[in-house]
């Protein structure tokens, strides 16, 4: 792909630009970025990634091979009926818009290549966890393109679209829940007479280490549990409260209610 447009500046584009600038995907002049009324924020990425901007001129629509839509869901009518005019047949359409159906773009930009996808803010520093579905229209050769930008920002798996609900859930979402339960962790360890230095730094090592353990050696989490939990130690005691708390009915509730939201997203708008 020569020439990408973002339609929208929040912090999903921001770290989609930030890591395809960072990883050197694609000349970051060659990457434009415009939304609907945030001049200083459009400045701001400029200055930051050297990425293009889209002010009252909307030439560079025209020119896109690929128009990523990273709106909030509520804008996307409004959006559409925005940039439709510049639109040529060639042009594809990514979304990474939570919620939003394949059907819903099809509807408003014709007929046309469109994606669906869910990264996460971690594409910032290459480590985003994607997935990716697509309509019957879009060609291989855009498929390739899709994927590889996506892969310079983490990893990406091919789904079906109704899986994208529970992978905005799970993915999309989840580093809110790493960092809600590293914020609980730090708060905890401070309470009981670490300092928050010393406790960050061992709670930023202890997840980047069981990441990497899972990865590496392939094993199951449950068995990897078990490695760390010697009966009648302090690991077991800690388990234990989490599960008489209903640690996993906890996380479940919590994927449930992303993903309803996803749809309910969808329904809505």
């Amino acid at each position: 792909m020569e020439t990408i447009v973002f339609v929208g500046a929040g912090s999903m584009a921001e770290a989609m630009i930030g890591g395809i600038v960072e990883q050197r995907a694609m000349d970051p002049l060659n990457v434009f970025v415009m939304n609907k009324s945030d001049d200083a924020r459009l400045v701001y990425l400029k200055t930051k990634y050297g990425v293009s901007i889209v002010c009252s001129n909307k030439e560079a629509l025209r020119k896109a091979d690929l128009i990523i839509l990273a709106t909030k869901p509520k804008d996307i009518h409004q959006v559409m009926a925005d940039i439709l005019p510049y639109l040529s047949d060639h042009t594809a359409v990514l979304s990474v818009i939570a919620g939003i159906s394949i059907q819903t773009f099809e509807n408003g930009l014709g007929a046309r290549m469109i994606a669906r996808s869910m990264p996460n803010t971690s594409a910032t520093i290459g480590k985003s966890a994607s997935a990716v579905a697509w309509n019957n229209t879009i060609d291989v050769n855009m498929k390739m393109n899709i994927l590889k930008m996506l892969e310079s920002i983490g990893i990406v798996k091919v789904v079906e679209e109704d899986d994208m609900h529970v992978v905005t859930a799970l993915s999309g979402s989840g580093p809110a829940y790493v960092y809600y339960l590293a914020e609980a962790l730090e708060e905890v360890a401070v309470e009981q007479g670490l300092s928050q230095d010393i406790a960050r730094s061992l709670i930023i090592q202890t997840l980047e280490g069981a990441a990497a353990m899972m990865k590496k050696t392939g094993e199951e989490p449950a068995e990897l549990r078990k490695h760390v939990t010697s009966p009648g130690g302090t690991t077991e005691a800690g388990v234990t409260a989490l599960e008489n708390r209903f640690f996993k009915e906890i996380i479940a509730e919590c994927i449930q209610k992303a993903e309803a939201r996803s749809r309910e997203l969808g329904v809505m708008y």
